[in-house]
């Protein structure tokens, strides 16, 4: 019996393995993209994005040459104290140190037997000196990348550094009404919301009627009407924008919120109807014909006993509506374009066409993200509800 038990443990081994490699295949690189958008853009441009786990930059050249005498905090010297910043700035280049190095120091050498470090190494060397004694105070993390990201801040520094330099580079205020600024990924963030929530709402509330209707409504042609609105999911959406815009250029909903909101509730009801009307039809019938003996109308049944008991499908649906709007590039591309930006669209317009401002990608993409994220591990158990409520047979 243990025998068998031991074979079963050692049969699984393999499955476990492939598991954990594939959760490694999405988690590595996406925990190197919340590293590098919290990384200084002069450390992204010069190191990748595992080396935050390894000592700064010049450390090891400097427990080479410098460590022995002047210690580990560099402060074992006091004539020669390398946390000082006024001796320190007297060294900050290569150019500066070298002749330093190659002077003696009461009569010796001042690396004693070792040979000079080349220019690279000296370079390293100050740059860890500087660090040392404060004057170079870059950290390893700095949320610069996420303020330039959401205000739309496009210059040479840092938006917080030119702001109080009172230098800035752009037409921005330094206040808050750059977070409304049209080229940053805050009013961007509320575009999406607006798109979004609407879209999400107006399909659940016509499907919900519409499900009722199907599930305990009986009228004529209503298998038929059924059959015709499940077959329209498979109606591919790319191949109506093109008429859809044309018609919204006669009526002038083309760059409108009101022509996106017309065309994600069209696009969205096939699916949430068949969805709702499979979840009513799978209640109880019992529940639905005691209501109507007691005389409630039909409306009464609606609001009193379909939707108090349709919250799980109507979470679920309202889960998947909002993730795929939200995430929707194509629709918003075509009748917001660059006049009310959404995240998706915004993201590519982090980058200049010179290829400027690239390390505000990885911030930009988790400022999308997060809303995301948040919605799908607080609700994740209606994901399952709703695919359950798609296939139950009605």
């Amino acid at each position: 019996m243990k025998k068998t038990a031991i074979f079963h443990r050692l049969r699984n081994i393999p499955v476990h393995v492939v598991l954990i490699g594939m959760c490694l295949m999405w988690m590595i690189p996406t925990l190197g993209l919340l590293v590098t958008s919290f990384r200084p853009l002069q450390d992204i441009n010069s190191s990748g994005w595992w080396t935050i786990f390894t000592k700064p930059k010049g450390y090891d050249e400097y427990q080479t040459y410098c460590g022995s005498c002047h210690g580990d905090d560099g402060a074992a010297i006091p004539e020669a104290d390398l946390t000082d910043p006024d001796l320190v700035q007297q060294y900050r280049r290569s150019i500066t140190l070298t002749p330093l190095l190659e002077q003696d120091i009461n009569g010796q050498p001042h690396l004693g037997d070792m040979s000079l470090p080349n220019e690279d190494q000296t370079a390293t060397i100050a740059t860890y000196m500087r660090r040392l004694s404060g004057i170079d105070t870059n950290t390893k993390f700095t949320l610069d990348n996420y303020i330039d990201a959401i205000t739309g801040y496009r210059g040479n520094n840092t938006y917080r550094s030119d702001c109080a330099s009172g230098t800035q580079s752009l037409d921005l205020y330094c206040d808050i009404r750059d977070l409304a600024n049209p080229r940053g990924m805050g009013r961007a963030f509320l575009n999406s919301l607006l798109v979004a929530i609407p879209c999400t709402v107006f399909p659940i509330l016509i499907a919900s009627f519409a499900a009722y209707a199907f599930s305990w409504m009986d009228f004529k042609g209503r298998q038929w009407l059924f059959a015709l609105l499940v077959g329209l999911q498979v109606v591919p959406l790319q191949m109506t924008l093109i008429p859809i815009s044309r018609l919204y250029a006669g009526l002038g909903l083309n760059g409108t919120f009101l022509g996106i909101w017309l065309f994600h509730t069209g696009f969205g009801l096939p699916y949430a109807i068949y969805l709702m009307r499979n979840f009513l039809g799978s209640l109880p019938k019992e529940v639905f014909e005691s209501a109507y003996i007691d005389g409630a109308s039909h409306w009464t049944a609606f609001t009193k006993l379909a939707m108090p008991l349709s919250v799980p499908a109507l979470a679920s649906l309202a889960i998947f509506q909002f993730l795929w709007i939200w995430n929707d590039l194509l629709v918003a591309l075509v009748f917001l374009g660059g006049q009310h930006p959404v995240l998706t669209y915004q993201i590519g317009n982090m980058v200049t066409s010179l290829g400027a401002g690239w390390h505000l990608l990885t911030a930009a993409a988790f400022i999308s993200m997060i809303l995301p994220m948040i919605i799908f591990f607080t609700l994740q158990k209606y994901f399952v509800r709703g695919l359950l409520a798609g296939s139950v047979k009605g």
